[in-house]
Parts: C-alpha cells; sequence; structure tokens
C-alpha cells in the first residue's frame, strides 16, 4: 500500500461537482465513467469511487438530475479495470443488509478483491420521500445506530454461516448468504459528528472528513486515528480536493473566474436547503454566494508546481491518509495530473517513507 492514496470520485451525476453553466459538464453516462475510470488506473491512482444519488438540485444546470446507480455502474467498471480499488455507495435505508451483503460479495468476485463499500445511512430527505423510504422519526443518533446494525449484519453475513437478528429497522432469521466473500471489501463512511466518528471507528477502514480549517482537519483525522487504535484496528482518512490545473498559475485563476462566473444560484440554494437551511435563508445566501461557491469542495489552482506543493502541504498538516480529487475536465485534467503531479508526491511519499 502506498503511503498515501489518491483516488478520483467519478462523476455519475451530470455537472460532476461544479455548481456552474460555464464549467466542464459531464454528462451522467457510463461512456464519462469508464473513461474517466480507465484513466484513473492509467496515471495510477488507488481507487475510483462513485456516489448514490437518488434525486437531483434543478437550477439552470440541472445539477445531478440525471444519475446513475452506484453498485451497477462499479460492477461494469471492476471488470474494464484491472488495479484500482473499486468503491461503490449504498444508502443503508434503501437496501436490506442481506441484499447488500451479496451485491458486495459478487463485486468482490468481479474485481478481484478491489471493492470497497461507502455506506450512507441516509442524508437528504427529499431523496427518500419521493419513494416512501424516508422515516421523518429517526434523527441523527437514531440514523446512524440504524447504520451500525445494518453493517454489523452485512459483515456478519460476510463470515457467518446463518445470521439472526431482530432490530427496529430490519429482521434477519437464519440467514443465509453463500458464497462469502475472501477478503471482506473495504468500508468507507463519510461524516464528522460524534456519531459519524465513532461508527468510522467502530467499523470503517477509510473515513472521508470535512473541516473548516487544517488544524480542525487535523484533529478530526487525529481523533479518528486514536479511536480506531482504541478498537485494535485501523481507520485511514481523507478528504476531499478538486484539482483546476494549467500550464500557468494565471491560466488556472483564470478558469475559476470563468466557472465561477456561471455558478448556478437556484441549484446551490436547493442543495443548501436539502441541509435544513430554510428555503428563504438559502435562496438569501446562494444569491449572496461569491463564485467560488460553483465548486462544492475546497480546490487547488495552479501549475503541475502549485498543485503538487498544495497537496502535499495539507496531506501533511492535516495528517490524511490520502485525498479522493475531482477534476473538473475528466479527461484532459487526469492526464495532466498523472503526468505531472501524481508522479512528484509518489516521489515525496517514497522519500518520507
Amino acid at each position: 500500500m502506498p503511503a498515501k492514496e489518491y483516488g478520483v470520485f467519478l462523476p455519475i451525476g451530470n455537472g460532476g461537482w461544479m455548481l456552474s453553466t460555464t464549467a466542464p459538464h459531464p454528462e451522467a453516462s457510463y461512456a464519462w465513467n469508464r473513461r474517466a475510470a480507465l484513466h484513473a488506473e492509467r496515471i495510477g491512482l488507488d481507487f475510483v469511487m462513485s456516489m448514490a444519488k437518488w434525486r437531483g438540485f434543478g437550477g439552470t444546470t440541472d445539477h445531478w438530475g440525471r444519475s446513475l446507480e452506484s453498485m451497477t455502474m462499479m460492477a461494469a467498471l471492476a471488470e474494464a479495470t484491472s488495479r484500482v480499488g473499486i468503491w461503490a455507495t449504498l444508502h443503508a435505508n434503501v437496501h436490506n443488509p442481506a441484499v447488500a451483503a451479496k451485491m458486495l460479495t459478487t463485486l468482490q468476485d468481479i474485481s478481484g478483491g478491489r471493492a470497497g463499500l461507502n455506506i450512507v445511512g441516509g442524508s437528504y430527505a427529499g431523496e427518500f420521500e419521493q419513494f416512501g423510504l424516508w422515516d421523518a422519526g429517526l434523527g441523527h443518533h437514531d440514523r446512524y445506530r440504524m447504520t451500525e446494525l445494518w453493517t454489523e449484519a452485512v459483515t456478519r453475513l460476510w463470515s457467518e454461516p446463518s445470521v439472526t437478528m431482530h432490530t427496529p429497522y430490519f429482521d434477519l432469521v437464519d440467514c443465509r448468504s453463500h458464497p462469502q466473500p475472501a477478503r471482506r471489501p473495504t468500508i468507507i463512511s463519510a461524516g464528522t459528528s460524534e456519531d459519524a466518528r465513532r461508527f468510522q471507528a467502530r467499523y470503517a477502514d477509510g473515513a472521508f472528513l470535512a473541516a473548516e480549517s487544517l488544524a480542525e482537519m487535523r484533529a478530526l483525522s487525529a481523533d479518528v486515528h486514536a479511536r480506531a487504535a482504541a478498537n485494535g484496528r485501523v481507520c485511514r482518512t481523507y478528504s476531499m480536493l478538486t484539482v483546476v490545473q494549467d500550464e500557468t498559475d494565471d491560466l488556472a485563476a483564470r478558469k475559476v473566474r470563468e466557472w465561477g462566473a456561471g455558478l448556478d444560484r437556484e441549484a446551490l440554494a436547493r442543495m443548501r436547503s436539502t441541509w435544513g437551511v430554510p428555503d428563504d435563508q438559502a435562496r438569501a445566501w446562494a444569491q449572496g454566494a461569491e463564485g467560488e461557491a460553483a465548486f462544492q469542495t475546497a480546490y487547488v489552482a495552479g501549475s503541475a508546481a502549485t498543485v503538487t506543493e498544495h497537496i502535499a502541504y495539507i496531506v501533511r498538516e492535516a495528517d490524511l491518509d490520502g485525498l479522493m480529487l475531482i477534476f473538473p475536465e475528466y479527461d484532459e485534467d487526469m492526464l495532466r495530473f498523472g503526468e505531472t503531479v501524481l508522479p512528484a508526491l509518489r516521489a515525496r511519499d517514497e522519500a518520507a517513507v
């Protein structure tokens, strides 16, 4: 395993990760995602991951209004690739754990042991209300309790001959799932709350974290590492970063300005509303947002040297084990990154080890 891991967040929803009418607009198609996965394998990235999305945010761009299903797509990408980790996403409130266990076992078989499961306990109510799978009576803590029991069921089905569990959320009676994976699929979880970090330390092999500062990120990463160690486990920590690269810093900065000028404020407001912000406040915030709000994550913009220095700095200062990268232009940008930045990062990692 490399000292640090770098992967790519696939554009499984239309628009990728840019809320902008002037930014590149990847379509939610298998062709786009297959190319991105093959680029990732070719340039030497460690994993590819896709989200699960059931409803978009409208706006001028109809952001994520069209999306593919994560598990189905990743099974196809497992066949198309041979080396990168294949990390799919399932919502615990959508899939019965016995169904999920069988799906991941199949993906592990197809991929030759490269499968990963990003577990989400249900996040935006509107996604699930539309098909009757949102329990408004469950609070944040309750959803994590459901997810813990769900994950326990899945992992037991991967290793035990029969599982019986009676929970407030599902029942398994002499439940069997064969064949079982020769090696447990990688388990991933995103979140920074107390409940999220407790879950990551107990069940996850990788935790995706977000923070307002590097100091806060470092504290969160150290906490997850320490909690996992106390459980006799290892949980690696990651964050997300969008890469805007060009020949010079000025050219990259120009892209940021051009893409920010097309900020889809309507989609941004609807996205904010899904976080629980009242509609009027969400609209007011979106109208006053800077163009950089078109980027859904932190980003780095610059030449190869600038991007390399920035990534090395934040991974070191935030005590992260890796990054999941986003590229506004998944073809040209990924290949440029693979030729100029990734080799330099690998060399630094090897020297550090």
